[in-house]
């Protein structure tokens, strides 16, 4: 039997199932499309193309009308979006041929979603949490998979979740009563800056508010009062208040479900909370449950699957399905990266975990993309773990904010070695703490990691990646944040790849077996290529108060305004400003380096925009071995101390 799943609406996507296996699950958001977009054509004809049959089933799922157009009338869509019991069934065609339609609604998708992706058990009842932006509800299913109970906890919690966040960013203006679904992550990045128990009685007011009942709930200028109202979301009274919303928002369900929910049966977590690797953690360790499973596509992104799901259980009586996290689209090679550019190699794990132990981000392309918003392996950028200045690069690059973590991928293997625990989890949905103090670039403020276990099985090529760095640098852990554009779906073609990687300062590339490099040659500034603050932030690190730096800038200003030092054009006039020309030859730019050292210079910078300098003037880079040394060597700078090798 085939079955296609279709969600038009937010988080967009087509799920297609044969014979109880997941065949694929696109989402409309992924190759780059904005996030959280509806489904659009082209995610239907992949499928179609691909699968090369006529569906036995089509699964609709409901939505609500947008109200921005709709005035009036019925507004539901289908089945809707509320009615967990809303089924409906007839026969029909497509494409000529007889097929089975059936419509459910999307808090039935988030529910069969959950419960046919669960690992197998026996159990004669489980519980579904549904918690969402508009759902707060368990949903206890007996053996036939049917909805015994309702058991409503709050009406839309994520809406308050982020609601906290555009109440304290000046930005948002005083009518909303939610923010942006992407700030739900930003909030949960900064309540692990903050301690609940540093909670003013104001604060506690403002978040019992927000907890209270959605018709009292209120737009954001009825908190003017509030000490988080427009604070700015890095201020500490927001951080406490983030820390205090999310455990007293836990404790709210976690209250209800000891209340009223049997002992020691299974707990299956649905909708865009359960993203939250904090609240995943705390469910683990209530103790209440036998056991606990989260999807990898928990949020709206996995409703297509879940209608699917449900059709399944209505042809059937039975929701489980195989499937695999990587059940997205082969990487498609649509150009080839200019030769002029680009030099191509084979990839060589051993040679890659260097590249890596040197400093430099590689752009990672493997197989098939990702189920779900978490990037596993497959389409992810891949760095070095051991120091904090990762962090901030990698955050640059993704044009983020700098309050935000990185998450690491490790391999099963070291786990233990480096987390207070060693349980797998292959899809980056549970929290930990870090007990190593060489993970810097992803150990949390708080002293947290989410990270993904990687096994032979799980993803072999990340996990033969891993094996090397470890073999060569000492534990299997690497930084892993998603390959996109800002508020964009995965990477899935060569073309955006090799415009991000050029207009973001990386060198490195791989795709399946094949590594690209960055020929090193010299690039506009205003591409964006290597960030000046970055630039500028490595030189405040490696050169003492006081010192003067000479830095290739290329007349960029800014990558001069230094706090604490000094910096200098290189070349320059006689009045310190950028000289337009660039040296004849080698002898005459050592000439030039060497009268600004009498002139008081202490260290030269060299951005990795200008490193074609040394290929170009090789005397230059023969000089700077022999009589200086290297205080810092960064795929983003260079920088040497002009005092003699």
């Amino acid at each position: 039997m085939l079955v296609i799943g279709l969600n038009s609406g937010h988080d967009g996507a087509i799920a297609a199932v044969k014979d109880r296996r997941v065949l694929f699950h696109l989402e409309g958001e992924k190759d780059s499309y904005p996030r959280h977009v509806k489904l659009n054509p082209m995610r239907i004809l992949e499928v179609m193309e691909r699968i090369g049959e006529t569906p036995d089933v089509i699964a609709l799922g409901g939505q609500t009308k947008e109200r921005a157009w709709f005035s009036g009338g019925n507004p539901d869509i289908w089945t809707g979006y509320f009615d967990p019991r809303s089924v409906s069934r007839r026969e029909g065609t497509f494409c000529g041929e007889r097929t089975t339609i059936i419509a459910s609604s999307h808090v039935r998708s988030h529910i069969m979603m959950a419960a046919g992706m669960a690992p197998r058990d026996d159990a004669p009842l489980r519980a579904v949490l549904v918690w969402e932006g508009q759902d707060g509800t368990f949903y206890l299913l007996d053996e036939r998979w049917e909805i015994v109970r309702e058991i409503s906890v709050m009406r839309r919690p994520g809406s308050r979740y982020v609601m906290l966040f555009a109440l304290a960013n000046p930005v948002y203006p005083d009518h909303v009563r939610t923010a942006h679904t992407d700030d739900a992550g930003k909030l949960m990045a900064l309540a692990g800056y903050g301690d609940p128990a540093d909670a003013n009685p104001n604060v506690v007011a403002t978040v019992d508010r927000l907890l209270g009942p959605w018709e009292s709930f209120g737009a954001k200028g009825q908190y003017k009062d509030s000490p988080v109202y427009n604070v700015g979301v890095e201020a500490d009274v927001t951080k406490i208040a983030a820390a205090l919303l999310q455990q007293r928002l836990f404790d709210v369900f976690a209250r209800v479900a000891q209340e009223e929910i049997p002992a020691g049966i299974p707990l299956y977590i649905s909708g865009g909370c359960g993203l939250n690797c904090d609240w995943n953690t705390m469910w683990r360790e209530l103790g209440h449950f036998s056991s606990v499973f989260v999807p990898p596509c928990a949020n709206d992104s996995g409703s297509a699957l879940g209608t699917a799901l449900d059709a399944l259980h209505a042809m059937t009586g039975d929701p489980r399905v195989e499937w695999d996290v990587y059940c997205g689209l082969e990487f498609e090679c649509d150009q080839d990266p200019d030769p002029t550019q680009w030099e191509r190699r084979p990839l060589e794990q051993a040679a890659l975990a260097d590249a890596l132990a040197s400093g430099r981000i590689v752009a990672w392309a493997q197989g098939r993309y990702e189920m779900g918003p978490r990037a596993l392996g497959n389409r992810s950028l891949l760095a070095d773990a051991s120091d904090h200045l990762m962090l901030e690069r990698l955050n640059e690059v993704k044009q983020r904010e700098a309050y935000r973590p990185i998450a690491p991928c490790c391999r099963i293997e070291d786990a233990g070695k480096v987390f207070d625990a060693d349980f797998h989890d292959p899809h980056m949905l549970y929290f930990r703490m870090v007990t190593s103090p060489d993970l810097g670039a992803v150990t949390h403020v708080d002293g947290s990691a989410r990270a993904q276990t990687v096994t032979k099985d799980s993803n072999k090529p990340l996990h033969d990646l891993l094996s090397a760095f470890a073999e060569r640098h000492g534990v299997g852990v690497l930084c892993n944040t998603s390959l996109n554009y800002k508020r964009t779906g995965f990477i899935n073609r060569t073309s955006d790849l090799v415009h991000y990687c050029e207009t973001r300062g990386l060198w490195d590339m791989v795709i399946g077996d094949t590594w690209f490099q960055r020929i090193r040659s010299r690039v506009d500034w205003d591409g964006g290529f290597v960030p000046s603050r970055f630039v500028k932030r490595l030189i405040e690190q490696n050169v003492p108060e006081g010192g003067t730096v000479v830095v290739i800038a290329e007349g960029v200003d800014e990558m001069l305004e230094l706090e604490g030092r000094r910096g200098w054009h290189f070349p320059q006039n006689e009045d310190g400003s950028h000289h337009g020309d660039f040296p004849a030859d080698s002898e005459e730019a050592i000439a030039a380096l060497e009268a600004l050292r009498e002139k008081g210079a202490s260290h030269l910078a060299i951005p990795a925009s200008q490193l074609w300098w040394l290929e170009f003037y090789g005397g230059l880079q023969e000089h700077l071995d022999d009589h200086y040394r290297v205080v810092v060597r960064d795929d983003g700078c260079v920088i040497f101390e002009m005092k003699g090798a």
